[in-house]
């Protein structure tokens, strides 16, 4: 049976390529096996089925869409900004139950996201919302959180939903969905959570010193890789307790996804773990299948996801099916060959997945929202800023200092300024700051948490192979027009009625800026020369 790599045209490109792979054995090689498990493809339990899909994938290799450039080149002006040409292709190459999982989640996040998200991939889907959408307030509404996923989205019934928990616990179990809801067998929780992925603000790594590509695209994430949200669902510590308590020598709870995801030419089901000592403290761990009050849609995770606390968004495992307690850390690649961080010295030439460690809580980060890198800000000599402030691992901002002249002086915002603390949320913050000067200036934002901790002062010190955790103090440059000189209040109302605009800045004005007896006049009483 023939397949056909059907693609979303990419920035700028008028043909559409395909491949075709004529295998007929390809209709049952790689199956989905349980009913009402659309997307779903068991590959952890199924050695030969993961060789056979390396085989083909591998004879491939030559023909998929070469990994594209866009950290020494400009990105492409277009949302979707990047397009997954090679992701599609390796489903598509891999046969029918597959070939149409990209364009099956495309649709799903056209019905789930809001129409004006930014769209940084467009499969596997990374999106994050416009910076104003997501200052609208402390919870991010569903349709604009941030997504990041590593593959296509799987759709299951949450009516033949099941989860298996085994491994080093006493008594494995499968619950069903109604079990986990049923609250004379757990007691539900909602919990107030910001997920962060570990590459938001990776724009400034990449703008500044280019890093690593791989086989998925690092993707080049704002400031919006990072959102807030009330989940409901089971604390784990409880539903673990439920399978008779875990075993002595357990240290590790491992989770696998439901999604189909590629490494190097292998292919995996999704899956990361977390240690022990997380998942023992109450309520930092969750089974959740609610999402601000609503049910967690299909993009979020839906039927099921964990929801950890404090660590870095790749740990809150989607479509979760699988849950093992292990006396080690997760096997999967997503959890030992990526997300790491590397040193200053290392890079292509000498990185080694074993000289990075593994990035598990988030740090102290923050960032500027409004306004926006290279705006013009035409003021009466005072500007608000607007931004948002997180730290990882149960420690909430304390204080949030904010900068007009790239960190000489800060000023410190005010508590009424700032939203509640949470012990598992981020802050957003406003400040107004006075403001005398003009031309370029460059505005900086640092936090502090609770104990102590604040942020590196440029993304040189933070700058690792793998572009993760952009948690240095994060700087804009702004074009400051004080209108509260006298000078420049008139060349304002000059611009006014000659219908031109100090937009965009680098352009030269349309009228004369000067009459001819102004500059006489100021030239006779300020000579330009000596008179002696």
């Amino acid at each position: 049976m023939a397949t056909t790599v059907g693609r979303v045209k990419g920035p700028n490109e008028d043909v559409e390529s395909s491949l075709t792979n004529d295998d007929p054995a390809l209709v049952d090689a790689f199956p989905e096996e349980l009913p009402s498990w659309h997307g779903y493809i068991e590959w952890q339990n199924y050695p030969e089925r993961r060789k056979k899909a390396h085989d083909i994938l591998a004879a491939y290799k030559d023909k998929f869409t070469p990994i594209p450039e866009f950290q020494l080149k400009p990105l492409p002006e277009t949302n979707p900004i990047l397009v997954g040409h090679r992701w599609k292709e390796y489903h598509a190459v891999l046969g029918p139950t597959l070939k149409d999982i990209p364009a099956e989640s495309w649709a799903l996040v056209q019905k789930e996201k809001a129409a004006d998200m930014v769209h940084v991939l467009d499969f596997p889907y990374n999106g994050e919302p416009p910076r104003d959408k997501l200052m609208q307030g402390k919870i991010t509404p569903n349709k604009y959180h941030f997504v990041r996923n590593h593959g296509g989205i799987p759709t299951i019934d949450k009516a033949a939903f099941k989860l298996n928990i085994g491994g080093l616990v006493n008594k494995p179990q499968t619950l069903t969905l109604a079990d986990l809801q049923d609250p004379n067998k757990f007691e539900p929780v909602e919990v107030t959570v910001t997920l962060q992925c570990s590459g938001t603000r990776r724009i400034e790594q990449i703008h500044e010193y280019p890093g690593d590509g791989d086989e998925l695209i690092n993707a080049p994430w704002g400031e919006g890789a990072i959102g807030t949200a009330r989940y409901r669902g089971v604390s784990l510590k409880k539903v673990l307790k439920y399978c008779g308590g875990m075993k002595d020598n357990a240290r590790h709870i491992e989770f696998l996804g439901a999604d189909t995801y590629f490494k190097k030419l292998e292919v995996y089901n999704y899956a990361v773990s977390v240690p022990r000592r997380k998942v023992e403290a109450v309520d930092e761990v969750l089974l959740a299948w609610e999402m601000n009050g609503e049910p967690l849609p299909a993009i979020h995770g839906a039927p099921l996801r964990m929801v950890v606390t404090g660590f870095i968004g790749a740990r809150s495992c989607k479509w979760v099916y699988q849950i093992n307690v292990l006396d080690e850390p997760s096997h999967g690649p997503v959890q030992r060959k990526e997300y790491l961080y590397y040193g200053p010295q290392t890079g292509k030439q000498n990185v080694q997945f074993s000289n990075g460690f593994s990035i598990q809580e988030m740090p102290v980060s923050s960032a500027i929202m409004t306004p926006k890198d290279r705006e013009v800000v035409v003021h009466q000599g005072e500007i608000e800023i607007t931004g948002w402030a997180y730290s990882g691992g149960g420690r909430w901002i304390e204080r949030v200092d904010v900068s007009a002249d790239g960190g000489h002086i800060w000023y410190q915002c005010k508590p009424d300024d700032m939203t509640e603390k949470h012990y598992h949320a981020w802050r957003l913050w406003k400040i107004t700051l006075p403001l005398h000067a003009e031309g370029w200036l460059e505005l900086c934002v640092r936090a502090f948490d609770n104990a102590c901790n604040t942020q590196p002062t440029f993304v040189r010190s933070t700058w690792n192979w793998d572009l993760h955790v952009t948690s240095s103090a994060h700087r804009i440059k702004i074009y400051s027009v004080n209108a509260s000189h006298e000078d420049t209040a008139r060349r304002l109302r000059e611009l006014k009625e000659n219908g031109d605009s100090l937009e965009p800045i680098t352009r030269p004005l349309m009228f004369h800026i000067e009459s001819d007896e102004h500059y006489n006049e100021i030239v006779k009483k300020h000579p330009r020369e000596p008179e002696e």
